[in-house]
C-alpha cells in the first residue's frame, strides 16, 4: 500500500509505477480536469464534488478501492436522495449501469460527469424526516416541543382557578398521552379553509383572484398585448416604405430580365463570329477559294485556246487568276502549320 500514500523525505526517491498504478493516476486526472470543484478527500483513495439542484447542495462522494480501475469504484450521494439511480433502501448508493459496468477501458471523469448530467435532467429528490414527508419543526412555534408522529384527539384544558397561584400552589397533573395541552385555542386548519372554499364559489373566486400568480399572468398578458400593438403600428407605419422598396425590386428584376436577354444575345452573336474566325474555319475557306481562282483560270486558258478570247487579255486574266490561286494555297498551308503548332485558338502573347 506504499503507493496509496506518500513517502517520508527521508525514504529516498518514489518507486516505479506499475502498469495498475499508472492506469488509477489516468483515471484520476482525468476525473479532476472534467470537474474543477472536486474536493479531495484521502489522496488517490477518495474524491467528493458537491454539487446544487433544487435550492439543496448534495455531494457525490467517489471511493477508489485498492485495485481500482480493475475494481470498480464506489459512488454515493449524501443526504440521502430518491432518484432511479440511486438504491431505494438507503437513498445513498448509486446504482447506474456505468458504475456497474465499470471497467478497465471505462473513463471515470466521463462516467461521473454522466450522472451529473442525468441528476441536472431529473433532479433527486431529498428524502423526508417524518411519515408525511415533511418535518413538524417546519411549523411549531418557538420553543414547542415536537409531539409523537400519531393520532390526537383534542381536548380542552381545565382553566386554574382565579385565586390560584400557579408558581406556588400544587404542580399539575402532567396530561395524558396523546393530548395536546400547551396548545393555543384550535384555528381553523386548511382542511375546513378548503371545505369553506368548495361551499362557496365566491370566497374561491376572491381566493383564485388573489392569487399572485394569477396576478403576474394578467400583468404578463398586458404587456403582451401593449407589445403586440406596438408591433402592428411600427408595421403599419413601415407598410409605405415597403411598398416603395418592393416596386424598386420589380423594376430592378424587369432591368436584370432585359440585360440577361441582351447578354445571351451577344454571347450567341460572339459564339458565330469565334466560330467563323477559327483558324479551321479560315483554312476552309480559303482552299474553297483557292479551287475556285483555279477554276476561273483553267476557264480562261480553255477560252484562249478556243479563240474566243486575244492573247493579251488571256495574258492579264491568266496571270491574275494563278497568281490568287497560288497565294491563296499559300495561306492556307500556312494556317495549317499554325493550327498543328498552336491549335484552333492561338492565344495573343
Amino acid at each position: 500500500m506504499n503507493w496509496l500514500f506518500p513517502l517520508s523525505k527521508g525514504s529516498g526517491s518514489l518507486p516505479p509505477l506499475n502498469s495498475l498504478q499508472q492506469q488509477r493516476q489516468r483515471q484520476i486526472e482525468s476525473l479532476k480536469s472534467a470537474h474543477p470543484s472536486l474536493a479531495e478527500i484521502q489522496k488517490d483513495v477518495e474524491y467528493r464534488i458537491p454539487f446544487t439542484v433544487n435550492n439543496s447542495t448534495i455531494s457525490v462522494n467517489i471511493l477508489l478501492p485498492p485495485q481500482f480501475p480493475q475494481e470498480k469504484p464506489v459512488v454515493s450521494v449524501y443526504p440521502p436522495v430518491g432518484h432511479h439511480l440511486v438504491d431505494s433502501n438507503n437513498g445513498t448508493m448509486i446504482t447506474s449501469p456505468l458504475i456497474s459496468n465499470f471497467g478497465m477501458h471505462s473513463d471515470l471523469g466521463k462516467v461521473i460527469q454522466s450522472l451529473l448530467d442525468e441528476f441536472w435532467k431529473s433532479p433527486p429528490a431529498l428524502m423526508s424526516a417524518g411519515p408525511a414527508g415533511f418535518s413538524y419543526s417546519m411549523y411549531k412555534p418557538s420553543g414547542m416541543a415536537p409531539y409523537p408522529a400519531q393520532s390526537f384527539h383534542y381536548a380542552p384544558t381545565p382553566m386554574p382557578h382565579p385565586g390560584a397561584d400557579g408558581a406556588h400552589g400544587p404542580p399539575r397533573a402532567p396530561a395524558p398521552y396523546g393530548l395536546i395541552s400547551d396548545l393555543p385555542l384550535p384555528v381553523p386548519t386548511v382542511d375546513s379553509q378548503l371545505s369553506d372554499m368548495s361551499e362557496n364559489e365566491d370566497v374561491l373566486l376572491e381566493f383564485f383572484v388573489s392569487l399572485p400568480q394569477l396576478k403576474q399572468v394578467t400583468t404578463d398578458k398586458e404587456e403582451l398585448v401593449t407589445n403586440i400593438v406596438d408591433m402592428a403600428k411600427k408595421n403599419l407605419q413601415m407598410e409605405p416604405q415597403l411598398e416603395g422598396k418592393r416596386q424598386e425590386m420589380l423594376y430592378k428584376y424587369e432591368q436584370l430580365t432585359q440585360m440577361k436577354q441582351a447578354f445571351e444575345t451577344k454571347m450567341q452573336r460572339q459564339h458565330e463570329l469565334s466560330e467563323s474566325c477559327s483558324l479551321s474555319t479560315l483554312q476552309a475557306r480559303l482552299k474553297v477559294a483557292a479551287h475556285q481562282a483555279e477554276e476561273e483560270s483553267e476557264e480562261t486558258a480553255e477560252n484562249f485556246l478556243e479563240g474566243r478570247t486575244d492573247i493579251d487579255e488571256f495574258l492579264t486574266s491568266f496571270m491574275e487568276k494563278r497568281t490568287l490561286c497560288h497565294s491563296r494555297r499559300a495561306k492556307e498551308e500556312k494556317l495549317q502549320q499554325s493550327i498543328n503548332t498552336h491549335g484552333q485558338f492561338p492565344t495573343s502573347h
